[in-house]
């Protein structure tokens, strides 16, 4: 069993469609994907939320997270707009207190939120109220959270890449090639 870090630098090394960039930032990629799928494997539950720029993103990891050709038990994400279709209604704390209301019932095993998109976007505030949550965003330095470019001319690319790694490591984890380290 190799430990996440390792094994990333491996897995990116070994894949034709990784880039050097990836590479290059595996120290900050490794802590928050590691606490992610740890969680996962424990039995919490992601919840999808982009901004609009990147709403295609949140459909693409949809449409692939549990495709039949991936040979693993079916794991447990879904769209935040799927599940609520009025976020655009939620404007005060007490809004997203009754939300998180509502999902903690949903998800007694527990749940955090997978951001993708600006610190500043109206759903950036629904993750950012949750401590556990997976933060991709762009344009800021956060803390516990992975930086990206929205301006990077290659950043659909990236995120796929993101996204495959991703992938693989949620199946490296459930079969046990990697430890977490948690």
């Amino acid at each position: 069993m190799k430990d996440l870090l390792t094994w990333t630098l491996e897995t990116i090394r070994s894949d034709d469609t990784m880039m050097s960039w990836l590479e290059e930032r595996r120290y900050d990629w490794a802590p928050i994907v590691g606490n992610a799928v740890s969680k996962i494997l424990e039995g919490q539950t992601v919840i999808l939320l982009t901004d609009e720029q990147n709403g295609w993103f949140e459909d693409y990891i949809i449409h692939h997270i549990n495709r039949p050709s991936v040979n693993r038990p079916l794991m447990p994400f879904f769209s935040f707009d799927a599940l609520y279709p009025f976020a655009h209604t939620i404007k005060k704390d007490q809004d997203i207190e009754i939300l998180f209301d509502m999902l903690d019932l949903s998800y007694p095993q527990g749940y955090f939120f997978w951001y993708i998109g600006k610190a500043d976007h109206p759903k950036a505030r629904i993750a950012l109220r949750n401590d556990e949550s997976l933060l991709w965003v762009m344009d800021e330095e956060m803390t516990n959270s992975f930086t990206l470019r929205s301006y990077d001319e290659l950043i659909d690319i990236k995120l796929l890449q993101l996204f495959r790694l991703f992938d693989k490591t949620i199946s490296a984890a459930l079969f046990a090639e990697i430890d977490l380290g948690g």
